[in-house]
Order: C-alpha cells, then structure tokens, then sequence
C-alpha cells in the first residue's frame, strides 16, 4: 500500500495532445501535490491517428513502447507505480499496455465514467478531438456492461482555438454546447483539455460536471492503496 501523506508516488502521465499536460498537472498540483508526476508527450500519436481513421497494429505498439519505457523509469519516488494515459481516443491501445504491465494503467476517462455511472441518471459527453466520441461512447457502454443513454457532442472549432492561444474562446464555444444539452444530469469533459472550462460549463449549464484529470486522480489514489 503507498503511503499518500508523505512522499508520493512515481507517476507517468502520457500524452497525445500537448494541451493535456497542463490540466494534468493543475490536477495533481491542486489534489494530489505529493505525487512525483512526470510527462510523456508525442504530438504525433492524435494527429496519425487523425489521418488513419483507426486504431491500428503499429499504433499499438508504439503504445506498447510507451508505457514500458514509462514503466521502467526510476527517480528519486523509485521505480514508477502507475501510468495515466491522457489519450482519450485510444482506449484499445490502453488497453493493451495494461494488459502488459504489472503495475496500475488508467485510460483517462474510466474513473470519471465510473463515477458518472454511480450518480445515475442521463449521461452527456462533450469532447473537442472528434475521433474521441465514438471510441468513448463505446468504452462508456462497455463499462456500463449495457447500451448507455449518451448525449454526445463534439464542439468544432474549440480546440483549434485553444491551439491557437486563445482559451477564453474555446472556453466559451464549450459552454455554448453544453448550454444546447437537454435532458442530462450530469456531464463529462471528455478530455483532460476540456478540464479548464468546468466553472464556464456550471455556470452556463447547472449541470454536475465531472473532468477527466480530477477523477483519473481519484481513480488512482483507489489504485494503489488497493
């Protein structure tokens, strides 16, 4: 069992999309500071994955790579003890590396579906990246062990400007969506770049908005006291 009141854990964090590593690491800052959470990014994962359309042999290999490079790394927390994917459109590749590690491996969005599913109720799922909603919309269905009632929606346009700067539209075109949502309880941000505009979201909705970043930490605190 890891003790979570001194020092934490060894944690890998490894990213698709660069604007993930910052919301991570505001999560752990703010509920988790005394985890050693490092970062693995390759920009190129979403982007060919973009460009195939699909989930392939090769891309899950490089999956593979990642998390046993991530898994044999050691610092001053020691070896590492879990791995956070940040990915959300890459689930059966996660799945994968979990199946090959011995230590805990999180897709990002299981815990906040988890929890999701525990409240009840209609589930709406916003996301960014579109390749992203259907891969979670299965995963979700297949957590639930049964067809979920989803209220699905990719916001265009909203992570272009957050490429681009420009956060304060890309918060806002979010919340628009997510005001034109009817008949949910609560609300997933599909994706750990989404997490910034939770307070835009409640105040536009007054809906109960789970983000990714905080329920993957929860997610992982249960992980390794376990």
């Amino acid at each position: 069992m890891t003790d979570m009141t001194e020092a934490g854990p060894r944690i890998a964090l490894i990213h698709a999309l660069e604007e993930s590593v910052l919301p991570a690491r505001a999560a752990f800052a703010a509920h988790w500071p005394q985890a050693k959470a490092f970062d693995l990014l390759d920009t190129s994962l979403a982007t060919d994955l973009a460009a195939r359309g699909r989930l392939d042999e090769a891309m899950t290999e490089r999956f593979l790579t990642l998390g046993r490079y991530a898994a044999a790394t050691e610092g001053t927390a020691g070896p590492a003890q879990a791995i956070l994917f940040t990915c959300s459109a890459f689930g059966p590749a996660i799945d994968a590396v979990k199946r090959a590690l011995p230590i805990p491996v999180l897709r990002p969005n299981e815990s906040a579906f988890a929890e999701a599913l525990a409240l009840g109720g209609r589930i709406g799922l916003i996301v960014t990246f579109a390749p992203s909603l259907p891969a979670l919309t299965q995963e979700l269905n297949v957590m639930a062990g049964k067809p979920v009632d989803v209220a699905g929606i990719v916001v265009e346009g909203a992570l272009a400007a957050l490429k681009a700067g420009d956060g304060a539209t890309h918060d806002r075109l979010v919340a628009e969506a997510a005001a034109r949502l009817t008949g949910v309880d609560t609300l997933i941000l599909g994706q750990f770049s989404l997490a910034r505009a939770k307070p835009a979201i409640e105040a536009a909705t007054g809906l109960r908005v789970v983000t990714t970043p905080e329920a993957a930490i929860r997610g992982l605190k249960r992980a390794l006291q376990n």
